[in-house]
């Protein structure tokens, strides 16, 4: 009986990365490679990061929003619709992932780590929402615990299902609480405190960001859609600008 763990595919490396969106770019220039052209400028900040772990994750973070984050238009802005809207990218980034690459991440090289971030109270929502709406009497209403407990029976379902798609679904709505309190002010700089969600945080989407990016490179028609904000070139303009108005912003020549 063949007992060997099948092999763990390396990370894609941004070297490699950028060099497949070069190429992808010298065919033809799509809302795709621009939102694939603004998370690898990310990644690139995110590995510079040395041992700051805040900037590290923060730059990750954005990076896998450019990658992820469509423009809907009009009805696609409710909670339940994002949150739908994230489970299918998900299912489709683990359905595409011809080399199981997310999978073996998942189960081979993180399994500890993500245990512990998903057994985290302080990178559950609403454990800080129920912090954040006392009783009367200044007292923590607790219904934030039985949430928590199912939660966790959900994560170990999947855990024990190997469901990586789920998993990985947890993962990201728990970074997304530590990505708040990280850009809304929540946290200090370098604290000890909730230090090791953070350093595990940034180890998790150093690995996990680039294998979505190959997965996505792989298969750019299924993840066509708008970026937000996109490049607008300048209109030509018919009128002298006085010399007091300050000139209008620019896109760079970088942004494509």
């Amino acid at each position: 009986m063949n007992t060997k763990a099948t092999p763990i595919s390396p990370t894609p490396t941004l070297a490699t990365l950028s060099a497949r969106h070069q190429a992808q770019i010298a065919q033809q220039r799509t809302p795709f490679t621009l939102r694939i052209h603004r998370a690898l400028s990310w990644l690139k900040r995110a590995e510079a990061a040395g041992e700051d772990d805040d900037v590290a994750f923060i730059c990750l973070w954005i990076g896998f929003n450019a990658a992820y984050a469509q423009d809907l238009g009009e009805g696609g802005g409710t909670a339940a619709s994002e949150r739908q809207t994230f489970r299918n990218f998900m299912a489709d980034l683990c359905a595409l992932d011809g080399d199981k690459a997310l999978a073996k991440l998942v189960w081979q090289v993180f399994p500890g780590p993500i245990r512990v971030l998903l057994n985290n109270q302080y990178v559950f929502q609403p454990f800080w929402d129920a912090h954040s709406n006392p009783r009367s009497d200044g007292s923590i209403p607790d219904h934030w615990r039985e949430a928590f407990d199912e939660a966790r029976q959900r994560v170990h379902r999947a855990l024990g299902q190997q469901d990586t798609e789920r998993v990985l679904y947890e993962v990201f709505v728990r970074l997304y609480t530590l990505r708040n309190q990280l850009m809304h002010g929540g946290a200090t700089w370098n604290s000890t405190v909730n230090r090791a969600q953070v350093r595990d945080g940034r180890a998790l989407l150093a690995r996990v960001l680039p294998a979505m990016l190959g997965v996505m490179m792989n298969h750019p028609a299924r993840f066509e859609g708008r970026p937000f904000y996109p490049v607008v070139p300048d209109a030509p303009s018919h009128t002298k600008r006085s010399p007091l108005q300050s000139p209008p912003f620019k896109s760079t020549a970088a942004d494509c």
